[in-house]
């Protein structure tokens, strides 16, 4: 067989493969693939915040209509989360149903089944529960007691202290972030079955194969005979991984020998799928008169629960970003009684580079110099704290294109200079940095007799166009047109993949359908006949990954804003975004300016909108939906712009990077930094709402959480 000259296929702008089916409703997602004999489970969420199950009357619920049974702590099967999976440790909620004990609001302790989702809710309300309950505290606040560091989270190179005594200027202050949730478009949900011994879960996540092997560990099953597929995902940002709902699922599939679904609701999304920690950082910086940094002192604080240890890592922003004589940095942890944290989109680089990227705008303000010259004075040769070189930074392009595209050289830099009616008007900038790693993935390529070709691997596709670019990628490895090449994915049974996060999918899985392709040629002799069953080529990446050259690969960017802020009422509002970022090579620029504008959009959000609030009363949330947690909507979404230079990495057999987090990373910061240019008034806690854009007017300082 041989293949042809194909047209461009990477760097090609193409609309999504499975769009039309999206948005025709034929795409079925999670809670809507029909099954004979499909039950439907209702989850029943703890009403205290600490205390103990005393008793669970369940007999009247039982004999209500529908119902199939109740599944409690006193008659669920065993199971276990003491193991290491591809992420690590399952948080600790998995273990739904182990225990009495109760560590925090919302924790799950029973799970009602019946024939429709309309009995199932209306039983598991009537369910009774009694507690006995103990004192709590969900309390997070800076240097509270019982806050520690963890190991391993203190990095320092040089004198600190010295430099700072060297230097010319200092700046320190401190910087909050509240508590985020992901709010993704199609809240969690999951459907099981026992299909001829085999376990089979239809699911909303971000690897089917991380699932499986997890709940294969969970169960203690042979892993050849749980079967997970997740073919569809509405949005994930960190959350769509192994939670309690698919646990419980199993457990009442097992019991009843029927297909059952589980679909949270909104509020039960917000108590135990994980979240954005709050954050309370310092940033500390000292420089010479002319601008070049000489310490460089970052300590960020987060929460975490009583049951497992979660670092939201805002401290490791500053490792790659700006040359300094002396650095360390530092990330603690505060246990509460709250639910586990987990990753969010970019974490520990979104709500770091909001601390860092204004205090480095503070740092140009007190020495009289352009935020941009000061970045672009500091900019490191090597990785400032590894020392490592890096693979490709371009973050003087991103800087310089967008200073351009934006028009800031007529910037006038004085604050509250400009005024446009009741409106006063400001811009601001920041630089933005996220790592570009790759995880060992396996693939496989196959050769069929019609002359397409087939690509299996368990990557995910959560609204980000990942079928698109693997085909993309697929046709230009194996020189075919892309109309040759179907790609199937999030399917356990196509064996291991990296997860679709830490803006590592792309890369991972695009590397591994690469060298699948190339051993395929090998492979395919011309003019040779195709067996029926095609001939395929397998291929795993953890031999070449562990062959890369030791370097900081990272995707880097600029963005802009510029704000309109009405003193006399607080509204903030965002007039204009633009960021340009270094990502390194750009597989399909329709799918790609799409994910940078959902990142700045959501980094938007979160400078003016986004805030969970804990009632300390209760230990839960105040407004768990999308009426009390407000995310930024249409209307609030201003003239956005992303744009990308040339990022040519040479030695990298790939040169893909992520994009889909590195577009949060520092959005905020440029917004708070405009806010700034035009009030005057330094906004150093998020977000940035109209009660304290008021108080800062009213009192000459932006008040502090």
């Amino acid at each position: 067989m041989t293949t042809t000259a194909k047209p461009d296929a990477v760097g090609v702008a193409r609309t999504r493969i499975e769009g039309h089916a999206k948005v025709t409703g034929a795409a079925r997602y999670a809670s809507e693939i029909p099954f004979t004999g499909l039950t439907h489970g209702w989850l029943v969420l703890s009403t205290i915040a600490r205390g103990r199950i005393t008793a669970i009357e369940d007999e009247a619920v039982r004999a209500l209509p529908g119902v199939l049974t109740v599944l409690h702590h006193g008659n669920a099967p065993r199971v276990s989360a003491e193991f290491f999976g591809a992420l690590g440790q399952p948080d600790p909620i998995v273990e739904v149903f182990q225990h009495d004990k109760v560590p925090h609001a919302g924790w799950p302790v029973a799970l009602v089944v019946a024939e429709t989702s309309e009995q199932a809710r209306e039983a598991a309300e009537e369910l009774v529960v009694r507690y006995e309950t103990e004192p709590h505290d969900v309390v997070f606040a800076a240097d509270r007691p019982g806050t520690y560091t963890p190991e391993g989270r203190e990095d320092s190179k040089g004198d600190l202290a010295a430099e700072l005594a060297a230097s010319a200027v200092v700046v320190e202050a401190s910087y909050t972030t509240p508590e985020q949730h992901h709010s993704a478009m199609e809240p969690h949900a999951v459907t099981v079955r026992w299909d001829g011994g085999r376990l089979e879960v239809f699911d909303a996540n971000q690897g089917s194969k991380w699932v499986a092997d997890d709940l294969a560990r969970m169960f203690s099953l042979d892993p050849e005979t749980v079967h997970v597929r997740s073919e569809h995902v509405g949005g994930a940002f960190g959350s769509k991984g192994l939670r309690a709902h698919h646990i419980a699922a199993v457990m009442a599939a097992t019991e009843l020998q029927r297909p059952v679904r589980i679909s949270l609701t909104r509020r039960q999304v917000f108590a135990i799928t994980g979240y954005r920690s709050p954050t309370a950082q310092r940033v500390r910086l000292g420089a010479d008169a002319d601008g070049r940094l000489r310490a460089f002192e970052h300590e960020a604080q987060c929460m975490t629960s009583n049951l497992r240890e979660f670092v939201e890592a805002s401290a490791g922003y500053g490792h790659a970003m700006y040359a300094t004589d002396a650095l360390r940095t530092l990330d603690r942890v505060t246990p509460v009684d709250v639910a586990t944290p987990t990753w969010m989109r970019a974490p520990g680089e979104a709500p770091g580079s909001f601390a860092v990227e204004s205090a480095i705008d503070e740092l140009a303000e007190r020495l009289g110099l352009d935020p941009i010259a000061l970045r672009v004075r500091n900019e490191p040769t090597a990785a400032p704290l590894s020392g490592l070189p890096f693979s490709s930074r371009n973050l003087l392009g991103c800087l310089e294109e967008g200073a351009r595209r934006f028009g800031w050289s007529e910037r006038d830099p004085r604050p509250r200079a400009r005024r446009e009616g009741r409106w006063l008007i400001g811009t601001g900038v920041a630089a933005s940095t996220f790592p570009s790693n790759a995880a060992p993935s396996t693939a496989s390529v196959t050769a069929e007799q019609d002359g397409t070709f087939t690509v299996r691997i368990a990557a995910a596709d959560v609204g980000t166009g990942a079928r698109t670019a693997l085909t993309s990628i697929a046709a230009d490895a194996l020189d075919v047109a892309p109309e040759r090449v179907h790609v199937r994915i999030a399917d356990s049974d196509f064996g291991p993949a990296w997860v679709a996060g830490g803006s590592m999918g792309t890369r991972s899985w695009g590397w591994a359908v690469m060298a699948a392709a190339a051993e395929l040629r090998e492979k395919l002799v011309a003019g040779a006949d195709i067996p029926a069953e095609g001939i395929t080529a397998r291929t795993d990446t953890a031999a070449l990954i562990a062959a890369l050259a030791q370097k900081e690969r990272h995707a880097f960017g600029a963005q802009f804003a510029e704000v309109a802020v009405d003193v006399t009422t607080g509204e903030v509002r965002v007039r204009r975004l633009l960021g340009v970022f270094a990502a390194g090579r750009i597989v399909n620029p329709l799918t790609a300016r799409s994910q940078l504008i959902g990142g700045m959009t959501w980094g938007l959000s979160m400078a003016l909108h986004e805030e969970a609030v804990r009632d300390e009363a209760t230990g839960g949330h105040v407004g768990a939906d999308f009426a009390g947690y407000h995310v930024a909507a249409n209307a609030d979404v201003p003239e956005i712009e992303a744009a990308w230079i040339d990022d040519p990495d040479p030695d990298d057999p790939v040169g893909i990077k992520g994009i889909g987090e590195i577009g949060i990373v520092g959005t905020a910061a440029a917004i708070a930094n405009a806010v700034h240019h035009a009030t005057g008034f330094r906004h150093r806690d998020l977000p940035i709402r109209p009660d304290r854009v008021l108080l800062a007017e009213a009192g000459g300082d932006a008040p502090h959480a």
